[in-house]
């Protein structure tokens, strides 16, 4: 008979903490992928910008926080550990503390919405893997739980952030402010076998219909890699063109494919595609993406016990 679950495991990204960890960061990042040197500083004063440091850990570390008390509240009672794929604390490092703490069987949280297969989500499959491996017989048994595209507390959170802003614009003109939901962007050939843009399309379309808000697009951000390799598109800044070309005067932005702020939404978004609305006139308003939103950590406290119900 398997052994209950002792645990919950939050996998994420990862980002540097303070400057001087920056490159040694993005050197992670990019093992094995062959970047020329002016891109990776170019990344990296991006990371300078924001003042040396992403905020990722630590929002990711408030979400295990305020999961745990959820599980402390309403069970079931698990302690919840963090590792990340880049930087401190490894995935691994995580995995060799449940093992001295004794820990059996853990549910893990990868911490994205949306399965974007070969480009992130099996990264991350494959670094606990790694890491359960190196750990020995002693590593515990790890069950994966589900994204949750489509999973009506991380719809209804990330519906309250677009609310707020869309509540800033005057009525008169709210309904036909354009509603532009953002992704990161992966190779159109990672994007085919994986079901990344039709769990993307559910979400945008929930959170829409639960504001009742008709105009709404999806768009790609932050892509890197061989420019000659097609991308998921449109990007974020061609729309802003668009909508700048139609006569649209405000727009609210919400980054749906990311769960918490990181580089990409603080830098991609909230610096270099909010200067190009400001040179076209558009009013520019972010929603927050969901962090630590009560509702988004209901859905995670969800999704951990269906995964134990599975068995």
């Amino acid at each position: 008979m398997a052994s209950p679950s002792d645990a919950v495991l939050m996998i994420a990204f990862g980002g540097p903490a303070k400057s001087d960890e920056i490159r040694s960061f993005l050197a992670n990042v990019l093992q094995g992928v062959p970047v020329r040197p002016e891109r990776l500083e170019e990344a990296a004063r991006h990371y300078e910008a924001l003042g040396g440091r992403s905020p990722i850990t630590e929002l990711t570390f408030r979400q295990a926080k305020s999961l745990a008390a959820l599980l402390e509240r309403e069970g079931p009672r698990l302690p919840v550990y963090v590792g990340m794929r880049y930087w401190h604390p490894f995935v691994a490092e995580t995995v060799e503390q449940m093992v001295r703490d004794g820990r059996r069987r853990a549910v893990a949280l990868i911490m994205a919405a949306h399965d974007s297969g070969a480009a992130s989500w099996e990264k991350s499959v494959r670094a606990v893997t790694d890491a359960l491996f190196a750990a020995g017989p002693r590593a515990p048994y790890v069950d994966f739980a589900q994204p949750c595209y489509d999973h009506p507390d991380f719809i209804a959170a990330m519906a309250e952030q677009v609310h707020t802003q869309l509540q800033a614009i005057p009525h008169t003109h709210r309904h036909g402010t354009p509603l532009v939901f953002t992704a990161h962007s992966i190779p159109v050939s990672v994007a085919a076998s994986s079901p990344y843009v039709q769990q993307l399309e559910t979400s945008c379309r929930l959170v829409a219909e639960t504001l009742g808000h008709p105009c709404w697009f999806l768009a790609y951000q932050s892509r890197s890699g061989n420019p000659k390799e097609p991308w998921l598109e449109p990007d974020i800044r061609d729309v802003l063109r668009t909508l700048h070309a139609e006569g649209h005067r405000s727009v609210v932005v919400a980054p749906i494919g990311f769960v918490c702020d990181h580089v990409e939404v603080r830098y991609d978004l909230d610096v270099e595609a909010k200067a190009l609305a400001d040179t076209l006139g558009i009013e520019w308003r972010r929603a927050g993406t969901v962090n630590d939103h009560p509702l988004y950590i209901r859905a995670l406290a969800d999704l951990v016990r269906q995964r134990i119900a599975q068995g």
